[in-house]
């Protein structure tokens, strides 16, 4: 029996627009833009003046943080697309901050409804048996043998040995 492909997907930096939440918190809570430039290359914390440097922590942790987060633009319509063609798989390494599991659970059923519950991964490594996998975090395809898709973000503009995605149409002109 032939199975679809798999494709493992992350939500921060991919399909939920973590960046633009965070900028947003900055610019409400402390008037502060970050340009481009300033995080080229860096993570977010990196690129804040030394007295915020914690803050990033801090906000993440916060109940509702990752509830509201924006959606990327397209993701819905591509993803929904790959999910007739592929099995599609939601991974995410939310452990990392107990808060946001619910937040996530109710983002995903929000703004990606068609995502059956059992295809939602929450954990801690991303140690997973699919054949394609896009995530923004080059250190969780450590160990992983299939098509990896680094999905840009700020913090990893300076990584180029993996197959490059840009945004979601780009997504859907490899992969569909």
């Amino acid at each position: 029996m032939n199975r679809k492909q798999r494709i493992a997907i992350d939500m921060d930096d991919v399909i939920a627009d973590t960046v633009e939440k965070f900028l947003s918190i900055y610019r409400r809570e402390h008037n502060l833009e970050l340009s481009a430039e300033e995080m080229h290359g860096k993570e977010l914390r990196d690129a804040l003046p030394a007295e915020l440097y914690s803050t990033t922590r801090q906000y993440i942790n916060q109940p509702g943080f990752f509830r509201d987060i924006p959606v990327m633009p397209d993701s819905q319509r591509v993803v929904k697309e790959l999910y007739e063609k592929y099995d599609v798989f939601i991974v995410s390494a939310a452990m990392e901050f107990r808060n946001s599991l619910i937040d996530k659970y109710d983002w995903l059923a929000e703004y990606f409804p068609f995502i059956v519950w059992e295809h939602i991964i929450f954990c801690g490594l991303k140690i997973v048996n699919v054949d394609i996998f896009i995530d923004d975090r080059s250190r969780n395809f450590a160990g992983f043998e299939g098509r990896a898709l680094l999905y840009t973000s700020h913090h990893n503009l300076l990584i180029d040995n993996y197959e490059r995605v840009n945004n979601w149409q780009q997504v859907a002109d490899k992969l569909l």
